[in-house]
């Protein structure tokens, strides 16, 4: 009887897929957690992130129904998609969870971010930066004779393209806060 000859890797041939099925790519996920609106309840969901060496890129809590104590947690994080599917699977092990929903996968979903951004300047410089926040729809929340503070939301591709326009006018800060996302139709 001759040895089997079988070469690494799986062909049309073998039975059994001998590559591994893991993935090196670092994937950005928005997640979704409806919670218990309950004390200690976000910092179990936070510690198992941080407990397990987890980035979390953005975090938003809101309360979505009083009468039924029911807060969602909207986390975006990074990972290889084991990471992501480990993450999915920890947090709905969290007794106080009720679902968990990757907004990502799912798709139709809306993301914004919010953003303060500081820009010192005078003469030209001023009157360039009001046109440039017009054309991207910010909004000047702050203004005295040396500097504008504008507040602009978006996608943060769309903050980035403002910040990085306002740089040569005088940008001194940017404050952003986290992605906020909703699934359509929710």
């Amino acid at each position: 009887m001759s040895p089997l000859k079988i070469k690494k890797g799986s062909s049309k041939h073998s039975a059994y897929n001998l590559r591994p099925t893991f993935s090196d790519i670092q994937e950005t996920h928005t997640l979704a957690v409806l919670v218990e609106n309950e004390p200690g309840v976000l910092a179990r969901v936070i510690g198992l992130f941080s407990g397990r060496g987890y980035n979390i890129e953005s975090l938003t809590v809101a309360e979505i129904d009083h009468e039924g104590h029911l807060s969602r947690i909207t986390v975006v994080t990074t990972g290889t998609p084991q990471v992501i599917e480990q993450i999915k699977a920890q947090l709905g092990r969290i007794v106080e969870v009720h679902e968990v929903h990757d907004l990502t996968v799912e798709g139709a979903s809306v993301e914004r971010e919010l953003a303060l951004i500081k820009v010192s300047g005078t003469g030209e410089k001023r009157v360039e930066a009001l046109r440039l926040a017009d054309i991207f729809r910010a909004h000047v929340v702050d203004s005295t004779l040396e500097s504008f503070v504008f507040q602009i939301t978006g996608t943060p591709d769309k903050v980035d393209a403002f910040a990085d326009l306002m740089r040569p006018l005088g940008l001194d800060e940017v404050a952003r806060t986290g992605v906020a996302a909703l699934a359509r139709g929710a």
